[in-house]
């Protein structure tokens, strides 16, 4: 399977998971408003096994969601648009820039305000791969191959960046023996990656083992995904179809989407939107929407037209400024792992603060971004 067939079906595959994982959002949001309420928060805190159901989500759903990025990411540095340091210069710049910029701008904003909380500055630092993609396939079939590979590398070195703030940011109290052991196991997956071993009832005690104890440890659950992703073949060897990477991800990308991402936005989006004067006037909303918003697309235009105007990687011939403008815009919808930082980083009332946020940063960031694209 060549790259651009592969890039097609993720994009498939990516767009059917955010349209779903919107829906799951909107009944959240109806039922956390509704007369209804109170049987919604039985629902999200409704104990199963060791955790309830709203941590089943951003500690077990996401784990997979994160496993399939890491999955995305290992192939992208070994064999996709990554491999080459010249061809990547421009996304990835334009990534870093686009965390950085938007922290810095909810920073400002939190720390100038007398009740700001600038803890938060991780929340509007991350693009929410599922979502992008998914608005791009609706309005983007006139767009170039090129700008969609731009979109996903930016994204995914954009969830590299957040998932290594959230592993060192959100790490309070680290039992070393746990983490040990979850290092411990995830080095014998790549040892079996390496001697060829087969077989899923192998790998899945040894991921399920593995995501214990990273949760155990103190380190957030979805590092456990990542790293799993990382360690796991990419190259095929001579006559084999497929690489362990490439089987489990067309396995995988279907339950992460479908399942997995729609889940935890029903259990965490579900954001009281009562009082809305309110929400207006919190420093917390307003540094989400500013830079997901503002933040986001004047980092990823000004990261990209340092690198180009200071070194010499180009943009691809077939890619416009006014294009890219689209794809910045789009890079502003935040919302799973925004979403799972807001929870990070507050609690009660300011978590909630920082989901509605989100949630309208990233529906603006989307017709913001649609409509700069269907004008061509």
């Amino acid at each position: 399977m060549d790259e651009t067939a592969f890039l097609a079906r993720v994009l498939r595959s990516e767009s059917v998971g955010g349209l779903l994982a919107l829906g799951a959002a909107a009944a959240a949001l109806v039922w956390a408003n509704s007369p209804a309420d109170a049987a919604y928060h039985s629902f999200v805190g409704f104990d199963l096994g060791p955790l309830d159901l709203e941590h089943w989500g951003a500690d077990g759903a996401l784990t997979l969601f994160f496993f399939v990025a890491g999955l995305e990411l290992k192939r992208e540095f070994v064999v996709g648009s990554l491999r080459r340091p010249a061809d990547a210069l421009v996304p990835v710049t334009a990534a870093v820039c686009g965390v950085v910029v938007p922290a810095l701008l909810f920073t400002v904003v939190n720390a100038t305000a007398s009740s700001g909380r600038p803890g938060g500055w991780a929340i509007p630092a991350a693009t929410d791969i599922a979502f992008a993609l998914a608005v791009l396939s609706v309005v983007g079939s006139h767009l170039p191959v090129s700008l969609r590979a731009f979109l996903l590398t930016l994204a995914v070195v954009d969830d590299l960046v957040v998932i290594a703030i959230i592993a060192v940011v959100f790490t309070d109290t680290l039992h070393l023996l746990d983490l040990v052991v979850a290092l411990a196991l995830a080095a014998a997956w790549a040892v079996l990656q390496r001697r060829r071993v087969s077989g899923r009832w192998v790998y899945l005690p040894l991921a399920v083992a593995t995501w214990w104890f990273m949760h155990e440890s103190g380190v957030h659950a979805t590092i456990a995904g990542v790293l799993l992703g990382l360690l796991t073949r990419v190259r095929r060897d001579p006559g084999e179809l497929e690489s362990p990477a490439e089987d489990l991800e067309h396995r995988l990308s279907p339950v992460s989407a479908a399942l997995a991402v729609p889940f935890f936005a029903l259990v965490s989006a579900g954001v009281p939107i009562a009082g809305g004067s309110a929400l207006v006037h919190d420093p917390v909303v307003i540094g989400v929407l500013v830079g997901l918003v503002l933040g986001k697309p004047v980092g990823v235009l000004g990261g990209t037209w340092l690198v180009t105007r200071l070194t010499r990687a180009e943009l691809n011939d077939d890619l416009s400024w006014r294009q890219l403008t689209g794809i910045a815009l789009l890079a502003g919808i935040g919302f799973t792992v925004s979403l799972l930082v807001s929870d990070l980083s507050f609690a009660g009332h300011e978590a909630d603060a920082a989901k509605a946020g989100v949630l309208a940063a990233s529906v603006l960031a989307a017709l913001a971004g649609a409509l700069t694209l269907r004008r061509r």
